[in-house]
């Protein structure tokens, strides 16, 4: 059994301060005394093989407040298994104290009060702090990048990821795979792997389409202490269906469980006693390809953003879950007994940047990065009433507020904003700034389109989404959250199969149902489609900050969710 000691320490620790603390500078203070760097990275543990886990991290080098999510729902045979439990539920599950630092750190409730006495979470240079020290604890940990890491600020776009790039090189990183690096086009991507990269770009899954054959390494290897391990990559299956194909036209991608269990095989003839996939699935399709591929020891899983305190087993497999955003890195150490994986042991480290001291060079070397931009992202554009944040099933406040702006700015009847799960938070009463908006945008094809859409095509659409997250069996499903909606409300079964979840649609402007036959100004933005013209979001989003002065954001209640 997995012991929960280690990671419950600093919760505990604060526990019996809840209840005492105000939210003001004595509560914060206490809060944080609670906490040591020391006790968040733990004292060194005996293992024959340590890795270290970060993932999703999407351009994110700042501390930032990122809230988890209050809905997270799971289909068919995972219906309230981890990661889709949330709150109570999910502290229940890892004994976590109400109101205590891990409570903050991994759910929901209570955020902006927790937040404002546990303060913000992440930053490049305290993870740096953190893998140096594990280092110094275990001489040869193998510190690994799940992918989703060259996009989601100004910065990154305004470099094409040279920034992350260069840092995660200083960092020490020693493989990655991808997914939304190809956004950046395939040019680039081929020019960062054959010439700024100082670490394998490993995708198992990633094949040439006209030759059908494999486009990228498969899998490196690392030898430590005489254990022979390999890494294996497996890129973000369904990127041309996600993301716009026409940015990457001669790949293809696709689960490949054969292709892995080929690939797992190749490693095992080839000695190794170790064997680590390196995946940006999402949860659930990581969850079957460890059932459905013997031989993988570890999968680092990536893309749907969940933490996890505990592995997930699924036989011999250990699923590790590592949040995303630079909230946590996990620490894995493997004993080795008999040529095989014998214990795995978890240590997820949540990254308190008030407690974790920053690592000098590496706070240099961000500022270094962001300085062409300061002033620019510094701006203030306006202030919020309410929490801004993106993450939960079907609503987030900043998609409710971009999907606002796109009504307003783009004189539409509904709006649609994809259902990313990247983007920070912003505290009520926070100022919103040029970067804060970026954080929620920044990507290579950001245009708002206007367009026309009958009421059938409409419900189509929203149909195929909720089918990419809800079809029972997980390969058919490509992370990511529900399409968000402005102007539009319905109904939804997730139960259902697909064509017969969504219900009553419904035009909030009138209260009228939705016509099947009648055509609707629609404005979203983030199109797959080449050539699509428009603002770009960002510039749509800023303009109606400005016109507002202060945003509130109520709570949403326009979409009814049927679970059972």
């Amino acid at each position: 059994m997995i012991s929960r000691r280690h990671f419950l320490q600093a919760g505990l620790a604060t526990s019996a301060l809840w209840g005492l603390s105000a939210t003001g500078n004595w509560g914060r203070l206490a809060a944080q005394q609670s906490l040591t760097q020391a006790g968040l990275i733990g004292d060194p543990q005996a293992g024959d093989v340590t890795l270290v886990h970060i993932t999703d991290i999407h351009a994110q080098t700042q501390p930032i407040w990122f809230r988890e999510p209050s809905i997270n729902l799971g289909v068919g045979q995972v219906e309230g298994k981890p990661p889709h439990i949330t709150g109570k539920e999910f502290r229940a599950a890892y004994g976590i104290e109400q109101g205590s630092a891990m409570d903050y750190a991994l759910t929901f409730e209570d955020f902006v009060a927790l937040g404002r006495e546990y303060g913000k979470m992440g930053g490049l240079d305290r993870i740096s702090t953190v893998v140096k020290t594990i280092r110094d604890q275990a001489p040869g940990a193998i510190l690994l990048d799940g992918g989703d890491t060259w996009q989601g600020s100004l910065p990154a776009l305004r470099t094409d990821g040279a920034d992350m790039v260069k840092l995660f090189n200083a960092l020490g990183t020693e493989a990655m795979t991808s997914h939304w690096e190809f956004t950046l086009g395939i040019d680039r991507v081929t020019e960062i792997v054959e010439n700024e990269l100082n670490f394998p770009f490993l995708g198992a899954n990633i094949f040439d389409a006209m030759w059908d054959e494999p486009a990228y390494e498969p899998m490196t290897r690392f030898e430590r202490g005489g254990t022979q391990i390999a890494v294996i990559g497996q890129a973000f299956p369904y990127l041309p269906i996600a993301n716009p194909s026409w940015m990457f036209p001669d790949l293809s991608f696709g689960v490949r469980a054969e292709r892995m269990a080929e690939v797992v095989q190749q490693a095992r003839d080839g000695g190794a006693q170790v064997v680590v996939v390196l995946s940006h699935n999402g949860f659930d399709v990581d969850r079957k390809m460890a059932a459905d591929v013997p031989g993988i020891d570890v999968i680092l899983t990536g893309h749907t953003h969940d933490a996890l305190p505990e592995p997930v087993r699924v036989g011999d497999t250990h699923l590790i879950a590592s949040g995303s955003h630079g909230k946590f890195v996990s620490r894995v150490d493997l004993d080795i007994a008999d040529g095989r994986v014998n214990g795995v042991r978890q240590r997820l480290i949540p990254i308190f940047a008030d407690v974790i001291e920053p690592d000098a060079e590496m706070t240099a070397m961000v500022d270094e990065t962001r300085a062409p931009f300061v002033d620019e992202m510094s701006e203030v554009i306006g202030q919020t009433d309410s929490l801004l944040y993106r993450r939960g099933n079907f609503n987030g406040t900043w998609d409710d507020l971009i999907c606002e702006a796109l009504l307003e700015q783009r004189d539409a009847e509904i709006a649609l904003s994809p259902g990313f799960r990247w983007g920070p938070s912003i505290m009520p009463g926070q100022d919103i700034t040029r970067e804060d908006i970026f954080n929620a945008t920044a990507m290579s094809y950001p245009n708002a389109y206007r367009t026309e859409m009958t009421g059938e095509m409409l419900k189509i659409v929203l149909e195929d989404v909720a089918d990419n997250l809800f079809n029972p069996d997980p390969y058919y499903q490509q992370g990511g959250d529900m399409v968000r909606v402005g102007g539009l409300g319905y109904r939804i079964d997730i139960a259902q199969p697909q064509g017969s979840r969504l219900s009553d649609l419904t035009l909030l402007s009138s209260g009228e149902a939705i016509d099947p036959s009648r055509a609707y100004t629609i404005a979203g933005w983030a199109s797959v489609n080449e050539g699509t013209e428009g603002p770009p979001i960002w510039d749509v989003v800023e303009a109606h900050i400005k016109s507002k002065g202060t945003v509130s954001v109520p709570e949403n209640t326009t979409v009814a969710v049927k679970a059972d």
